[in-house]
């Protein structure tokens, strides 16, 4: 099994990058966690991405997780209402809502 940490920025302007990040796990057969316990800061791009590269997993019969997870990149998630695509639980928020601006 292979763990990639997200960092803790994955703001607009981190998408490209983190499209690369990705990009050589697509095709890895064995399982991956992805770790966003550092995330503090997200953008619909960047969940995009990551959305996308689930599905291709998916679609390719290879398992995808998430091991942790911020409060910041869940309430993200949940916002956008991708919680069940990318496999997080749907418990409800503990903490108050720490994203900005959801739009």
């Amino acid at each position: 099994m292979s763990a990639v940490a997200l960092g803790g920025d994955l703001g607009i302007e981190a998408a490209v990058d983190l499209k690369q990040q990705l990009a050589p796990y697509v095709v890895q057969a064995q399982p991956l966690v992805l770790d966003a316990r550092s995330v503090q800061r997200v953008h619909t791009a960047s969940v995009q991405v990551l959305c996308t590269f689930v599905r291709e997993r998916q679609r390719a019969g290879y398992d995808t997780s998430f091991a942790d997870s911020s409060d910041t990149f869940r309430d993200a998630v949940r916002l956008l209402g991708l919680t069940a695509q990318l496999g997080l639980s749907a418990a409800p928020d503990q903490h108050q809502n720490k994203v900005e601006n959801p739009a």
